[in-house]
């Protein structure tokens, strides 16, 4: 009896070694077979363990009966319980690539891989346009009369933006565009978003989802040729209408429609279609000179072939033509970029106006879906990480320029626990911007990727925003032309709602479709149980699924062995301190895969409705890519050790929350017991993982409020004023000159204490009094002086004329001069 004990262990033993790492079957059973026939030479032979065995190599290596037996019953049994998908949810799923998340959801990441990406960089080109045209074209833009009094941007800024191919940046240089990188269109973005939202969100559009990126993926050479070149100068306006009263999120629900039918254009008759649409929330609409328009396509006279009901579909149509109604403007927030409605009755367009031609009629929400996978990881995250990087900068100044009972208010702890939540997530969305950006240079499409970066960078950006505005008090409520914060915050829902609301992001898309596209078996077993086929699906699906479930087994040992071990016997991929991480994240991972496996056999296609429990998953997936990109972004920067903090910040508070979201699933799956079981084997010694601690905060806050080159890196971009008259510029100018003066107000206060000087009843006696004395000299007193009034005026807020407030400033100049 001990005999056949001890070599069924033997024989767990080597099943578990083989599972955790991941060999290959026939492989592992070979191995298995070596150890029970060593063992032989030793103790008499046990028929138990060989019977195992002999049952697992017959149902690995006889593959027919394998396949009659086990696979047959299993994959009728699948296709049976697969939930419909229409074709719009097959385009949505199927649109993108995977990424790094899928490494990251597969249970053991490839680190080595994630390390030999390339560092995103900008070219010469790019850093110039970065540093001059940029710079330039912010300097002409004054943000309180942009939104308070003009409601535009200056005629100057539109010119110069077409002018110097700010409309055209992703547009390739054989059609006159710049053709610049991901990278280089987030960047340029992101510093035009430090000065405004409105001048950022005019260059952001028309280089994001619209005509042009449709066009150059999508579009005839005719098409291509016609158009791109305009666009590139800035000689046509785009907008694209994709929402409606009744398609936001779900724009797959627009109810717009196209009829192809025969009408006359330019005086012949063509086939074409008559179009009946309502749109809103349109950006650059009451601008534009070409209208983008996705409507749903049908055929009911079969002039282009059997099917009735085509699909969605898009088109470029002249605002000019006849029947397109542009030129009303929404009001968002209070903003000034263009934004508004666009509607057409009976409007018929020639057939091929269909970007693509006739060839994609119908193929629309395909191509709308693969280009958003892209573009949402550039446009929200640049000016959201704009959002981190003013706010970094310039609440960190005040929080020095700011007194209170004669301390400076960033030495205080309450306002130093904010500081830390700016500081530590403007590094992220720094992080986060670049490697995102950078995966869509290496030709990648990453679709659940950009869903995670455009949730949580304007989340983050909200937190950052609502902490400044918090430390700022007064100063930041105020709006006036010294306020640098209030655009920022009022406009802050507009990045949480576009391009998908934040609610369906997180709740629908980052695990809905991240379960299923970066699963290594799931997508291609549903492809694969859908093969018309079904030989030939049940032959793919006999070798999907019996890897699957390997791979089911192989998270379980995994999870438990990492859970118990602490994870120290993963091999860390660099090292110092930041390689215990690594260890961490390949933990999270692997209980991500076993977790997500469990509840997807449980679940089946009843998880996308359970909505809160997936989402908690996805925050899993979410925050291991989170730390991801500040691991890649240390190491890409050389490992400074100035950074060192800000890496373990951030870190940290994603493992943590990580851990959060784990307990939250499993204290809320129906299945209270499997609840537990689940948070034993994820956390066998319970919840290790802590925020960040108070020494580690006030570590990270220390650079906000002094001059030096982390601070510099971090804001790197960011457009700051030089002069005293701009928001920002009166900030960091003030800031520069106290913290020069710094020695100069430590000799008062020292001579004040030891009695050598007499605090007088205002500064400018005290200081003439310490020259007298000979505590200061003349040129220290009236630096000291300068750097005082800067200061004060610093944080100063506007005021103005009942007139202004109640009329406008046009009017109330007119009310003045009549008064005059």
């Amino acid at each position: 009896m001990m005999i056949t004990l001890g070599q069924i262990l033997a024989l767990l033993v080597v099943l578990w070694v083989s599972a955790y790492k991941r060999m290959r079957t026939g492989t592992a059973l070979v191995a298995a077979a070596v150890v029970l026939v060593a063992m032989s030479f030793v103790w008499d032979v046990a028929i138990v363990p060989w019977v195992l065995l002999g049952l697992f190599a017959v149902v690995y290596f006889f593959n027919d009966l394998r396949k009659d037996k086990i696979t047959l019953p299993i994959f009728k049994l699948f296709k049976s319980v697969l939930p419909p998908m229409n074709q719009t949810e097959k385009d949505a799923l199927e649109a993108g690539d995977v990424w790094w998340d899928g490494e990251l959801f597969k249970g053991n990441p490839e680190w080595s891989k994630l390390l030999s990406f390339p560092k995103p960089e900008l070219s010469k080109e790019e850093r110039d346009f970065v540093d001059n045209q940029a710079t330039k074209l912010c300097e002409m833009v004054d943000d309180w009369k942009v939104v308070h009094e003009d409601k535009d941007l200056p005629p100057e800024a539109w010119e110069y933006m077409k002018k110097e191919g700010f409309l055209g940046m992703i547009i390739p240089k054989e059609y006159g565009g710049k053709g610049f990188s991901a990278l280089a269109h987030s960047t340029v973005v992101q510093k035009l978003a430090t000065r405004s939202g409105s001048l950022s969100v005019s260059v952001m559009v028309p280089n994001s989802l619209g005509p042009a990126e449709l066009l150059l993926h999508y579009g005839t050479d005719e098409q291509k040729n016609h158009y791109l070149p305009r666009l590139a100068k800035g000689e046509e306006i785009p907008c694209f209408a994709l929402t409606g009263p009744e398609a936001g999120s779900d724009a797959g629900a627009i109810p717009d429609t196209g009829i192809i039918c025969k009408g006359e254009h330019e005086g012949k008759e063509v086939v074409g279609i008559r179009l009946n649409w309502n749109k809103r929330y349109i950006t650059l609409a009451p601008v534009a000179t070409v209208l983008g328009l996705a409507f749903k396509l049908y055929d009911p006279e079969g002039l282009l072939g059997d099917t009735e009901e085509l699909g969605i579909t898009c088109a470029l149509i002249p605002t000019d033509h006849k029947g397109v109604e542009v030129g009303n403007r929404h009001y968002p927030m209070g903003q000034a970029f263009m934004n508004g409605p666009t509607h057409g009755k009976d409007v018929f367009i020639p057939i091929d106006w269909i970007i693509g031609g006739k060839d994609y009629a119908g193929k629309g929400w395909r191509m709308l879906v693969e280009c958003l996978s892209a573009g949402r990881g550039i446009s929200l995250p640049s000016s959201a990480t704009a959002t981190g990087k003013l706010s970094y900068r310039l609440t960190g100044a005040y929080s020095l320029l700011r007194t209170q009972f004669k301390t400076s208010i960033g030495h205080f702890q309450g306002v130093e626990e904010a500081l830390a939540r700016i500081a530590g997530n403007t590094y992220q969305l720094e992080a986060m911007r670049i490697m995102t950006a950078g995966a869509v240079d290496l030709s990648c499409k990453p679709s659940v990727v950009t869903a995670i970066a455009k949730y949580h960078m304007t989340e983050l950006a909200r937190s950052v925003i609502t902490d400044a505005m918090d430390i700022h008090g007064g100063r930041g409520v105020i709006m006036g032309e010294r306020n640098y914060l209030s655009s920022g915050y009022m406009s802050m829902p507009i990045s949480i709602t576009v391009e998908g609301a934040n609610i369906l992001t997180r709740n629908l898309m980052i695990f809905g479709q991240g379960a299923v596209r970066c699963h290594p078996f799931v997508f291609r077993e549903m492809q694969a149980a859908s093969n018309p086929d079904e030989k030939q699906g049940l032959e793919e699906f006999d070798s999907l699924f019996f890897r699957h479930v390997g791979y089911g087994v192989s998270n379980f040992i995994r999870t438990l062995t990492l859970g118990l071990t602490g994870a120290r016997i993963v091999k860390k991929p660099v090292s110092g301190k930041t390689g215990r991480y690594y260890q961490q994240l390949t933990r999270m991972s692997s209980a991500l895969a076993m977790v997500s496996d469990l509840s997807m056999m449980i679940f089946g296609g009843d998880l996308k409705r359970l909505e809160r429990l997936s989402a908690r998953l996805g925050d899993v997936l979410s925050h291991l890519y989170l730390a991801s990109t500040v691991l890649k972004y240390y190491e890409d920067n050389g490992r400074p050790e100035s950074d060192l903090p800000y890496v373990d910040w951030c870190v940290q508070r994603s493992l943590y929350e990580m851990q959060k979201a784990f307990l939250d699933f499993f204290n809320n799956l129906p299945m209270k017991g499997l609840g537990r079981v689940l948070k034993w084997m994820v956390f066998p010694f319970g919840t290790k993982y802590k925020m960040p601690n108070d020494k580690l905060e006030h570590t990270i806050v220390k650079p906000m409020m002094s001059d030096n080159e982390l601070r510099d890196r971090i804001t790197l971009d960011s457009y700051i004023g030089e002069s005293d008259d701009d928001a920002a510029g009166r900030i960091e100018n003030a800031f520069k000159k106290v913290l020069a003066t710094a020695p100069i107000e430590k000799t008062l206060r020292k001579a004040m204490k030891d009695g050598s000087l007499t605090q007088s009843r205002t500064r400018e006696e005290t200081v003439k009094t310490a020259v007298a004395a000979g505590i200061l000299t003349q040129e220290e007193a009236d630096q000291y002086l300068d750097a005082e009034a800067a200061r004060l005026d610093a944080i100063q807020v506007d005021d103005y004329s009942k007139e202004y407030i109640v009329n406008g400033a046009k009017n109330a100049k007119k009310s003045s001069q009549a008064a005059a």
